[in-house]
């Protein structure tokens, strides 16, 4: 196992993010948001830029967000 799987299955591990399709869950990684108190620190806008999100991922992310009381951060 190099040490980049290493670093990649220790993320998985702590990460909270809800089951997502594997480009989305690459781009989010990619951008370093590994945790929902990360993404609610940013805007659905800003996700939205990421290379292999699309509109489907965003309904899991705003569920999984709610149920921590927590929501994107506002577009404003």
């Amino acid at each position: 196992m190099s040490t980049n799987d290493t670093r990649m299955n220790k993320e998985d591990e702590q990460s909270d993010l809800p089951k997502l399709s594997n480009p989305a869950l690459r781009a989010l990684a990619g951008a370093g948001y590994h945790r929902l108190e990360q993404l609610s620190k940013t805007t659905e806008k800003e996700i939205m830029k990421l290379h292999g999100m699309g509109p489907k991922s965003l309904d899991p992310l705003r569920r999984a967000l709610a149920e921590k009381g927590l929501t994107f951060a506002d577009e404003s």
